[in-house]
Formats: C-alpha cells, sequence, structure tokens
C-alpha cells in the first residue's frame, strides 16, 4: 500500500519507520516543510495529488506534564487543527482507510482502572492534561462518527498508554516521565550526586510502552486493517509506581544514590492503566520488558544526544 504517516520526524512516526515491515509499502513522511498541517488547503492538496491509500495520524505537540499545565490553549488548538485537517481532507478527497493515535489521557480522571473504550467521555478530564485530552478526544470522535454515517470510510482509533523509546525527548521542559528521569539520573550520575528528587510520594501508578512495540501493533493493524476494532487500547496489561520507575531506570544507568520526594510538586491521576481485552482478541502483546524498552532509550540517549 501507498501509506502517508503525519508526524513522521516524531518519537512514534520514527519507530514506524525503522520497523522491518515497513518497506514492504510505499511510504510518505513529508516534512512539515512539504506539508504543514496547520494549513487545510495544503493538507487537502498534499493527500489529492499524492493519493496514499492509508493515513496514520500520529503527528502531534506532545509533553510532559510542565509543559502541558503552562500551555493548555496551545496543546488543545495545535492537535485539535492537525487532526481536524488530516481527518476533513482525507474525507473529501476520497481516502478510505486512516488510523489515527489517540492518547489514554483521553480517559477521565476518575474513571476506574483498567481503563475501558467505553468510558471516553463518561467524567471529568484531569486537569493537568485537559487541553491535549479534548483534542485527541474530538479528533477520535469526528473518526467514528464520519465512520458510522458511511461505513466505507474506514477511520480508526489506537489508545496507547503513555510511550517511551528511541527517538524521545529529553529536555526536561518538554520531555515525558522516562526521559526526563533517564536524563536526571544520567546527570546525576556523573555529577555523583548522592540523591534524586521524585515529584511528589512516588505511589501513582503508570503504564508505559516502548514506542517499537507501539510501531509493532500499528504494523499489525495495517495488515489486517478490516479485523481492527474502530477504537482499541493498546498496553502492557500491566502497571508501575512512579517509585519502582525510578527504581528500574537506577538499575539500568547505575545509579546508587538515595531518592527523596518533593511533596508540593503536582502528579497527576492515582492511576492511569488501560484496558486490553480488545488487544489481547486480536492477538498482540508487546515484546520489550519495562528494563528493556529503559535499556534501549538510554541507549539512544546516550548516543543521540550525549555524543552528538
Amino acid at each position: 500500500m501507498k501509506i502517508l504517516i503525519t508526524g513522521a520526524t516524531g518519537m512514534v512516526g520514527h519507530n514506524i519507520l525503522e520497523h522491518d515491515k515497513v518497506q514492504s509499502h510505499d511510504v510518505l513522511a513529508p516534512k512539515r516543510q512539504k506539508l504543514n498541517l496547520f494549513d487545510y488547503g495544503m493538507v487537502e492538496h498534499y493527500l489529492q495529488h499524492n493519493r496514499p491509500d492509508l493515513i496514520i495520524h500520529c503527528a502531534g505537540k506532545v509533553g510532559g506534564i510542565q509543559a502541558n499545565m503552562q500551555e493548555p490553549f496551545r496543546f488543545l488548538l495545535e492537535n485539535l487543527d492537525m487532526g481536524r485537517n488530516v481527518v476533513v481532507a482525507a474525507k473529501r478527497v476520497g481516502i478510505k482507510k486512516l488510523l489515527n493515535l489517540g492518547s489514554s489521557c483521553m480517559y477521565p480522571r476518575n474513571a476506574p482502572n483498567p481503563l475501558q473504550e467505553e468510558m471516553v467521555l463518561k467524567g471529568e478530564l484531569e486537569p493537568t492534561n485537559e487541553g491535549y485530552a479534548i483534542a485527541k478526544v474530538a479528533v477520535t470522535k469526528l473518526c467514528e462518527y464520519l465512520s458510522r454515517e458511511d461505513a466505507t470510510y474506514q477511520y480508526k482509533t489506537l489508545i496507547p498508554c503513555n510511550l517511551y523509546g528511541r527517538w524521545d525527548k529529553f529536555e526536561p521542559a518538554h520531555s515525558h516521565m522516562i526521559p526526563a528521569v533517564i536524563r536526571k539520573i544520567h546527570e546525576a550520575t556523573v555529577q555523583e550526586q548522592s540523591e534524586v528528587k521524585i515529584w511528589g510520594d512516588g505511589e501513582a501508578r503508570r503504564e508505559f510502552l516502548y514506542a517499537g512495540d507501539l510501531a509493532d501493533m500499528v504494523m499489525l493493524g495495517i495488515d489486517r486493517f478490516d479485523d481492527l476494532p474502530g477504537l482499541m487500547n493498546v498496553g502492557l496489561s500491566t502497571d508501575y509506581s512512579i517509585n519502582e520507575y525510578y527504581e528500574a531506570i537506577a538499575r539500568v544507568i547505575g545509579f546508587s544514590g538515595k531518592f527523596t520526594h518533593d511533596l508540593s510538586k503536582p502528579v497527576g491521576m492515582k492511576q492511569k492503566l488501560v484496558d486490553v481485552s480488545r488487544q489481547t482478541t486480536f492477538k498482540w502483546k508487546p515484546n520489550n520488558t519495562l528494563e528493556e524498552g529503559i535499556k534501549k532509550s538510554y541507549e539512544f540517549y546516550l548516543s543521540q544526544v550525549i555524543l552528538s
């Protein structure tokens, strides 16, 4: 198939492009100069000219809890604009298949875990990432409504849990938890610091999937697109506390100091574990353990960030 990947320079896009099976397809991975997703006219013209058989929409304005709290307007506007432009232009051009990537941030803050796909829009969102979540919900609903109104259009959404891995962002102002902690503990080790601070009490639980595993699920979803549910979580089926993530990263890096807790910092939702029943029925599971994924991420950090 001819496949368009939006956001090909981001973490998810990069991991899809690195997947072994991607070579069997004709892949379009334009940079922003060629395809500015904020410009609807450019998006429609690009799709009309190139006519991909399927679009994987993984472009997005992403960041950790700090960035989401500081710029909710930008996170809502940019993610909504990009998603709307891609979905609407694809429909008008007549592209029948689209795979949209959502986020577990779409789930209500007080929803019972594990989070089932039916829980979207069933409660108040987590305030620390509300803008981003609203945009993701809106684009997911555009896909759902379009497919419901015209069954010849198969516009489907995967909802991955939190992600980390190769091509992640490691800058503190923009990074998610795992890359931020990798950088923090690496620097503490190099500087021979005796302790590292953890935001909050470290008891909040999170589910992090290695981005290479998500790419594997995406490629399987392309191969079996007709069997793929319209909305499906992608996750590990298990979660860990923030303290456990710090400990696992410390083992990989070789940090031997202690951890202290800054209870004045925000921690977000207490738990965010997705239900993987549909994923299990689809017959897919992740390949990497937590420490394997952290090791690959740390090796990438050393080679691409420290040595570049």
